[in-house]
């Protein structure tokens, strides 16, 4: 008789926007962990052909679409930045068919344990998904010289997101574990690969 595979346990990853979150998650997907990313599945909720898209276009009208029928991001953003009621229905549109695609996707895995990488993790509830937090951390001036150089952005903008995701006191509460990234990738590297090593020896998240 075969013995039943465990389903692997479920890691949360978080941090804020430039604290080298997606970094530390590539690593452990080279170290063969299965990750799924929330913001991937954000889009493919919305994909051309899923009933999200039809329901915000009818709602929203059709500006929110571009010529080729996929949806038009910034059109979004720009509506639902100004009028709060308008974001509040889009995330109960949108919150639960992201929460199901991510569920579809982690019990998928074979690997030992898998992991949610989500920038919204505490925010949005998906944290009711894991079982352990991993936060990545970094100080905050630090955030928005890494965001400048990789995205192209105004400070404003990065003071922006910063302010809509959760404070940093919030994340670091909640977290079962904490990675100060403030040194270089090699360090985050030997970081991930610790922790990885003692997340092998864990059952269901916990020691």
């Amino acid at each position: 008789m075969n013995t039943p595979v465990k389903k692997p346990w479920i890691l949360g990853l978080t941090g804020g926007i430039g604290s080298g979150k997606s970094a530390a998650a590539q690593h452990f997907i080279d170290l063969g962990i299965h990750v799924v990313d929330a913001d991937h599945a954000a889009r493919w909720v919305v994909e051309p052909g899923r009933p999200a898209l039809a329901k915000i276009a009818e709602h929203f009208g059709a500006n929110v679409l571009q010529a080729d029928g996929t949806l038009d991001r910034a059109a979004l953003r720009k509506l639902i930045f100004e009028v709060p009621e308008e974001r509040r229905w889009l995330e109960a549109l949108l919150h639960p068919l992201i929460a199901r695609e991510i569920s579809d996707h982690l019990a998928k895995a074979q690997s030992r344990y898998a992991i949610l990488v989500s920038p919204l993790l505490i925010e949005s509830g998906q944290y009711a998904l894991t079982q352990r937090i991993l936060v990545i951390d970094a100080p905050q001036q630090l955030q928005i010289e890494r965001t400048l150089q990789r995205d192209q952005t105004s400070e404003q903008q990065v003071q922006a997101i910063l302010k809509a995701q959760s404070s940093r006191e919030d994340r670091l509460s909640r977290a079962d574990d904490v990675v100060v990234n403030d040194r270089d990738l090699a360090w985050l590297h030997s970081e991930v690969e610790r922790l990885h090593h003692f997340y092998l020896t864990l059952s269901g998240g916990q020691a």
